[in-house]
């Protein structure tokens, strides 16, 4: 039989008739036509079409741009609806503006997939790497740490070990890719398999990196690749 569920004593003083109206509150919908309207008055306000960073900022506008995408499809498709002409230029400061808001939605460094997941009010990856020569140099330009060239190594050397302490063994790409999912800010499986420059077994140098790594900090590492 099981046992009757204990409510908290603040929910149990919650006024259901107050609740329903908080509800109703922020259920509340916009049709396309005042979101539009919106969208006008806030570009007469500016003296220029709205970017969606603009239209957040404006005091005057009372509707969130995610609200305006999920209505639209994109946020140029509701500016060309209200006759407003989108911007087609985005100044640099503007893509590291995106990339910051974006990390700190994600509470990490955006990756290439994070981009793409979020395409309708990001610019594109190719606008990106036009401007700043690729990702990398456009998130450290935006603040982000992001490692580079021996750093990149010796990053990855660092979360094997980790990964390697929570699998009480070396870990396999396999591993490694499953890991990934959840921790999107690693390296892929395949980027850590390029890092390392060798004709053959490249994965086997890289374990063998990780595990000088792991005796280094006085970890035992048996020659099967487990950890005592």
């Amino acid at each position: 039989m099981s046992r009757p569920r204990r409510q908290h004593p603040a929910l149990a003083g919650i006024d259901e008739a107050a609740l329903a109206e908080f509800r109703a509150g922020i259920r509340r919908r916009y049709s396309d036509e005042q979101i539009l309207e919106q969208l006008r008055a806030s570009a007469e306000r500016l003296g220029r079409s709205p970017t969606m960073r603009e239209f957040a900022a404006d005091p005057g506008a009372g509707i969130h741009p995610q609200t305006v995408i999920e209505h639209f499809g994109t946020w140029n498709a509701a500016k060309r609806a209200a006759g407003l002409t989108p911007r087609r230029f985005i100044s640099r400061e503007e893509l590291l503006d995106q990339l910051r808001e974006l990390g700190q939605e994600l509470g990490r460094t955006p990756t290439a997939r994070d981009l793409d997941a979020n395409r309708k009010r990001m610019a594109s990856k190719s606008l990106i790497w036009h401007t700043f020569g690729s990702l990398t140099k456009a998130l450290r330009e935006a603040g982000f740490d992001v490692p580079v060239g021996d750093e990149r190594l010796e990053r990855a050397v660092e979360n094997g070990a980790v990964l390697a302490r929570e699998l009480r063994r070396l870990p396999k790409m396999a591993d490694w890719k499953d890991a990934r999912k959840r921790r999107p800010e690693l390296q892929s499986e395949w980027q850590v398999y390029r890092l390392v420059d060798m004709d053959a077994g490249p994965w086997a140098a890289f374990q063998f990196l990780v595990r000088e790594r792991l005796l280094a900090e006085g970890v035992t590492v048996h020659p099967d690749g487990s950890l005592a």
